[in-house]
């Protein structure tokens, strides 16, 4: 059977998006996903997102990394989905959709930029020179220098799998252009590489930055390899809220698989 597909891709991290709400796509099939991720003898993409139908809210947000297996959150693609739902007819400016780690509101600023909200921060752990917390997916921050030379691949690979175990995390290092903006370049799980860009990582970093005394501001911008993301939040008595991930989100292209 054929599967219709639309490429989407927000600062470079790309999806394949595939309209699931009749569900005739084959959820637990994972050789299927990552063939379809696969750049070399697939479409190529740093994960697949699935939307579905949900009985309470607009859509239903179903991700799964590159190697074919689901996951936690993914900024990004929750982005990228929004415009999609957009594309589809499902909504038309404003959103609340449901994912993995609950339910999310959305605006699309214009035609290109999507505001996320994504989920309330209560725990940030600070040791030594890294800070870890969870902005939907577990994220380890490490201040470096020379962030434009650094072996991103290699000394992501040691951190995700020698520190955090057989589950990982994913290690985002990140070098001070100004006070409240940072060059970020991210390892991810699943993927096993440095992706272009990553959503949750980047939210991870402005809140990393904050904490740490880093950034002095609320709204933090992150220049990515491709291109620049925005966070906002509030500091509470009891962590971070209202914590926006804003930036670009387009199509690419679409076609057929099989």
């Amino acid at each position: 059977m054929k599967i219709p597909f639309y490429k989407y891709q927000g600062t470079g991290n790309d999806f394949v998006m595939i309209d699931n709400r009749r569900l005739d796509f084959d959820k637990n099939n994972t050789n299927l996903v990552a063939k379809i991720c696969d750049r070399k003898f697939g479409i190529g993409a740093d994960g697949l997102i699935l939307l579905e139908a949900h009985a309470e809210v607009d859509f239903e947000m179903v991700y799964y990394n590159a190697d074919g297996n689901s996951s936690t959150m993914c900024g990004n693609g929750g982005r990228c989905i929004v415009q999609f739902a957009k594309h589809l007819g499902i909504i038309d400016s404003k959103t609340v959709f449901n994912a993995i780690d609950g339910l999310h509101e959305a605006t699309l600023e214009d035609n290109t930029n999507v505001s996320l909200k994504m989920n309330n921060v209560r725990e940030v752990k600070v040791s030594g020179s890294s800070t870890f917390l969870d902005t939907g997916s577990p994220h380890h921050v490490e201040m470096v220098d020379n962030l434009k030379d650094f072996d991103v691949k290699t000394n992501g690979a040691t951190i995700r799998y020698n520190v955090y175990g057989k589950e990982g995390a994913n290690v985002n290092f990140v070098e001070a252009i100004t006070q409240n903006k940072f060059a970020v370049r991210t390892y991810e799980r699943g993927v096993e590489d440095e992706t272009l860009s990553c959503g949750t990582g980047v939210t991870a970093v402005a809140i990393a930055m904050f904490k740490t005394g880093k950034a002095t501001l609320n709204k933090v911008i992150l220049s990515t390899p491709g291109g620049d993301l925005k966070v906002r939040f509030a500091k509470t008595n009891i962590g971070y809220e209202d914590i926006f991930l804003e930036g670009p989100a387009t199509f690419v292209f679409k076609g057929e698989w099989g």
